[in-house]
């Protein structure tokens, strides 16, 4: 199973302040919006699931926007009570407990 990447709930913030929380692609035009309103920002998009910072192309009109994230490939599907793995540490990097 997939999941559907316009539907992705995500947050966007406008420096300090949440400027909209919802679907991935209402959030993008959201975000359009303030961009082009002149927003002071920085306008940051965060993936509620990871906290991820999601790297948004917001160049164009609205429907190239939206065309760009339907271009997006399903994400899996992820369970929320799933733990999540610690990448490994690079080496020479020290892993001793403190």
């Amino acid at each position: 199973m997939s999941v559907d990447p316009l539907s992705k709930p995500v947050t966007a913030f406008d420096g300090a302040t949440r400027l909209w929380e919802g679907a991935l692609v209402e959030v993008a035009l959201a975000v359009k919006a303030a961009t082009d309103a002149g927003a002071a920002g920085p306008l940051l998009v965060f993936d509620d699931a990871t906290g991820r910072v999601l790297d948004l192309d917001l160049r164009g009109g609205t429907g190239d926007v939206v065309r760009r994230l339907v271009a997006l490939p399903p994400e899996p599907a992820r369970s929320p009570s799933a733990p999540r793995v610690a990448a490994e540490p690079e080496s020479g990097t020290a892993t001793g407990a403190f």
